[in-house]
C-alpha cells in the first residue's frame, strides 16, 4: 500500500547561487558527507547533483506527510546510490521516526526515490510504500 507521496522541482541555477553565497555553511547545514561526496565528484554537474538531492528531501518530507516542520532536519533524510546508479534514500533521527510511526503494524515500509535533471530544472518524486511482512502468505492469513 502506498503511504505517501511527495515530488519537488528545484532550480539548478538558485541551488548554484546558495551554494556560491553560503559555500560549506549550506552544504553542511543541508547535505550529509556522502551527499557532498557525490556532488563535488562531479565538477560539471556540481549544482545539479546537490539540487537533485534538495528536491529529494522536499519530495520526501511531503511523502513523510509533514514538510519540513514537525522536528524534520534537512540531513535526516539523505540520498545515496547503489552500484548501478540508482538514487536510494536513508531516513535517520526525526525522520526515521516519522515513517516507522506511519508504518501498519505487520508492515516494512520502503522508500522509492527518483531524480532527473535538465538545466535548469532538477525533480524528485518519492513514494513511500508498506509491504507486508512476511510476503503474500501475511496478506493471505
Amino acid at each position: 500500500m502506498i503511504l505517501g507521496i511527495g515530488s519537488d522541482l528545484a532550480n539548478i541555477e538558485r541551488i548554484a547561487a546558495v551554494l556560491e553565497r553560503h559555500g560549506d555553511r549550506f552544504r553542511n547545514r543541508v547535505f550529509t558527507p556522502v551527499e557532498q561526496a557525490r556532488a563535488e565528484a562531479r565538477p560539471m554537474a556540481v549544482a545539479a547533483t546537490y539540487a537533485t538531492r534538495w528536491a529529494a528531501k522536499e519530495a520526501c518530507s511531503k511523502a513523510l506527510g509533514t514538510g519540513l516542520r514537525m522536528g524534520i532536519a534537512w540531513r535526516d533524510m539523505a540520498v545515496s546510490n547503489l552500484r548501478s546508479g540508482q538514487p536510494v534514500m536513508q531516513l535517520t533521527g526525526w525522520a526515521a521516526a516519522r515513517l516507522l510511526a506511519m508504518t501498519p503494524p505487520d508492515h516494512e515500509a520502503l522508500v522509492h526515490v527518483t531524480l532527473t535533471d535538465d538545466h535548469p530544472w532538477a525533480q524528485a518524486f518519492v513514494v513511500i510504500e508498506a509491504r507486508p511482512l512476511g510476503g503474500l502468505s501475511a496478506v493471505q492469513t
